[in-house]
């Protein structure tokens, strides 16, 4: 018989061909289920009720004219009205009857199932399908109803009839009309899936690119403990795991960053359905997914990325009793496809007001208006366009209200919840995670969502002045000269890679030690010997789940530097070592007991004089293991490490040993070290430093202040300080030459090519190698140097 006239088809029996007769999500598994399993991608069994048994449902029953009536005249934007013909609809379906016929199928195919899983009524997911669903250019995710842990036939054929009954919810209604989809040509087909007792282990989403930023050499993948719903729906802030795709096809197990969630709940079976459980404090706190598991999902999401040529949205469940991971449903990723190509659209806040809350960023935009706490999608009728929408949770029953706010903020939810899905489909900026949004946030006050500033969102009082910046990137003219970038926010990164750029030229640190590790490298490593009680706590909080409290640090420094690294890789991504001064250490948790006062810290204990110094050399290990973890076990051998204020060659043989003793050896494995030049000496001995590093980086901030005897922190010689005064350029020039002459690579890393377009002029001119910039100031500073170097071709010529 043809597949347009059976009621009931296999996963066997369907493909990626077939989503007029069973709907996207179920032509999806069966593509899986028949080409994939070979590949050890596992999927769990089940069939599909097709979209002709939903016709022939309507036909029996005489629904078609009815529901053709009641949506008669509908105006979607009006909410009340919406609700009213949506329900009308949603009655209709459920009162019908279900035909005998479709009836018995269902049965029979569902004894089948169960008799392969050795059981006389097995646990499955019953999921509603779509025609129009899950295509490239439109995902219809959640729009429709999914049961869970549904057994026996009775239970079996009411979960079908409610799915056909949700082709007609409020937000199915309107996502059809916002797509230009046809209401009564649009079929439903539901999905009839084996369980797998991720009740009793995990379950989580699985992108296989950055959703954020759309850097495709990532796998993003979030998991909370329980049913996935939980992290589809946003009711738990889920663990995140970053894995970079390239090293991973290469064999290493580039996981290289691992986030804890705040899973304080789970969604887990009870007689005949499901129910929330709490989690306990030890679970909470401790990763759900093992590295071992990780890897095995990236490369099964690599692998369906790679047959269906295109990025996916894969969701996934681990089954608490055999220890075993599934694929429960795979779809395209349809919002970062769709972006303008060739264009960055920078956000910016002008200034910054009272923080009220701090939560996960979706997008990098900015959005601002009243607050408009909404507890209850029936309290919609409240909400005004353009207002921001504060809440606990989303579900798809809020995205006709989700439509019209001008932003989001959730308390609940991480990266791939429903509120995060939904507004970045939209283009709508979302904070989600916050935890107290509802309390701190109140109702027609002005506030401004920022999600400008990196992975955290932000939500200030008041609306706020900022800027949006349009950077079109099209015909980008090669250079001589490297153009690199300046970048010191690991989550920045990715979204900057996408300028055109010959790598980082200056990967700063300070900033993984601020924003991610916090606390003091030797108070990690001496935490027992301080009795401060504050201190401790801190420590504690922030280190749960590290026995090892140093262990703490050389993870999350090589996260930070690995974001970095793969995010340009196979670019060469240059890390200068620490190169805080005293007084900012001791900003640090418990650095005020290791960090000793100075009259001018510019000129004290800083960069390369700590390293060896005893009274820090066990921190500046764990700092040479962070590198040595994201270089050796993860493969970013990219990197090269970059040696700040080093003032003279004995000083560098000492700090060169120091690494050495902690693994991280000069020329081993194709490690470079560099040096910076921002020390009159480091010109002046320009060759005897040569010999023992691989490259110089010019910090024109340093090397200004050291030549012409200015702070550059004090405003009372501040018009003195000029990178352009005639003695600093003499001694970058001779520096240039005298690394040329020792065959030495030699580039710059200050802020003055980003800020005097004449002083990037005198560079190309005196023939340096690279010039590393502020990324804003890049696609300016290529057609700059461009330029230049033709005009020297041309004298050249001459």
């Amino acid at each position: 018989m043809s597949k347009s006239k059976q009621f009931i088809l296999w996963f066997s029996d369907v493909s990626a061909r077939d989503v007029h007769f069973v709907g996207g999500k179920n032509a999806s598994l069966g593509e899986m289920y028949g080409k994939l399993t070979k590949q050890r991608v596992k999927i769990p069994n089940g069939f599909a009720l097709t979209a002709y048994a939903y016709k022939y449902f309507l036909k029996q029953n005489k629904l078609e004219a009815a529901i053709r009536k009641a949506l008669e005249g509908l105006d979607r934007k009006n909410i009340k009205d919406l609700e009213k013909r949506g329900a009308k609809v949603r009655q209709l379906i459920l009162d019908a009857e279900m035909p005998e016929q479709v009836i018995n199928e269902i049965k029979k195919a569902y004894v089948v199932l169960s008799e392969e899983y050795g059981s006389r009524a097995t646990d499955v997911a019953v999921r509603s399908s779509a025609t129009a669903e899950d295509l490239p250019t439109a995902s219809f995710a959640g729009q429709q109803e999914t049961f869970l842990n549904i057994r026996g036939e009775r239970q079996l054929v009411e979960s079908c009839k409610h799915c056909f009954a949700s082709l007609f919810t409020n937000r199915a209604i309107c996502y059809r009309e916002d797509q230009g989809f046809s209401h009564m040509g649009t079929y439903l087909s539901v999905g009839v899936q084996k369980m797998v007792r991720s009740d009793k282990g995990s379950a989580g989403v699985l992108f296989t690119l950055d959703t954020e930023s759309g850097f495709p050499d990532v796998i993003l993948i979030n998991a909370s403990w329980g049913l996935g719903e939980y992290v589809v729906k946003g009711r738990v802030t889920p663990d995140q795991y970053y894995v970079f795709k390239p090293l991973l096809e290469q064999g290493y197990p580039a996981v290289i960053s691992r986030i804890v969630g705040t899973k304080d709940v789970k969604l887990v079976y009870s007689k005949g359905g499901t129910k929330q459980v709490k989690i306990s404090a030890s679970m909470r706190d401790k990763m759900v997914l093992n590295e071992k598991d990780i890897l095995k999902l990236a490369k099964w999401g690599m692998i369906i990325e790679r047959h269906y040529k295109r990025p996916q949205d894969i969701e996934w469940a681990k089954d608490g009793m055999t220890g075993e991971l599934f694929i429960v449903q795979a779809r395209p990723e349809t919002v970062v496809a769709q972006r303008e190509r060739n264009v960055i659209r920078e956000f910016k806040l002008k200034r910054k007001g009272k923080l009220l809350v701090s939560g996960v960023s979706v997008g990098t935009k900015i959005g601002q208006g009243k607050a408009r706490i909404i507890r209850d999608p029936k309290e919609m009728r409240k909400f005004k366009k353009g207002e921001v929408l504060v809440t606990r949770i989303t579900d798809p029953d809020w995205e006709p209200l989700m439509r019209i706010a001008g932003a989001i903020v959730t308390e609940q939810g991480g990266k791939t919840s429903h509120a995060a899905i939904v507004s970045r489909e939209l283009g709508i900026p979302c904070v989600v995670g916050t935890g107290n949004a509802t309390k701190v946030i109140r109702s027609g006050r002005p506030v401004t969502a920022s999600c400008a500033q990196g992975e955290t969102g932000n939500v200030y009082s008041g609306l706020l002045p900022f800027s949006v910046k349009k950077i079109v990137i099209r015909n980008i003219p090669r250079t001589r000269t490297k153009i690199m970038m300046n970048v010191g926010e690991p989550e920045l990164a990715f979204e900057f890679s996408a300028i055109p750029n010959d790598g980082v030229g200056l990967a700063r640190e300070e900033f993984i030690f601020t924003n991610f590790i916090k606390i003091h490298p030797m108070a990690l490593l001496e935490h027992g010997k301080i009795h401060d009680r504050s201190t401790q706590k801190k420590i504690r909080k922030l280190t749960r789940g590290w026995a090892k409290k140093g262990d703490y640090m050389v993870d999350k420094l090589a996260e930070g530097i690995a974001r970095i690294a793969a995010a340009f890789y196979p670019k060469p991504v240059i890390v200068r070592l620490s190169d805080f001064k005293t007084n900012e250490y001791a900003t640090l948790i418990g650095g005020k007991y290791y960090e000793p006062k100075e009259n001018n810290p510019m000129l004290g204990w800083r960069g390369a004089s700590r390293y060896y110094d005893v009274k820090y050399k066990r921190a500046f290990r764990l700092e040479c293991l962070a590198l040595r973890k994201a270089r050796e076990k993860w493969g970013l051998k990219n990197i090269i490490v970059m040696v700040p204020f080093c003032r003279t060659v004995a000083e560098g043989k000492r700090v060169l040993a120091a690494m050495a003793e902690a693994g991280l050896k000069r020329g081993r494995d194709g490690l470079e070290v560099y040096v910076m030049c921002e020390i009159p000496s480091n010109v002046i001995l320009a060759r005897e430093f040569a010999e023992i590093f691989d490259g110089f980086s010019i910090g024109s901030n340093d090397l200004t202040q050291l030549i012409l005897g200015v702070d550059r922190d004090s405003e009372l010689v501040s018009h003195i300080y000029d990178e352009r005064n005639q003695a600093v350029k003499d001694l970058v020039a001779t520096v240039i030459k005298e690394a040329h002459r020792a065959k030495r690579k030699v580039g710059i890393c200050g802020q003055a090519p980003s800020d005097y377009p004449e002083f990037a002029e005198f560079l190309v001119e005196q023939g340096i190698d690279s010039i590393s910039l502020n990324p804003d100031t890049v696609l300016k500073t290529i057609r700059l140097v461009a330029d230049k170097e033709k005009n020297r071709a041309r004298k050249r010529k001459k």
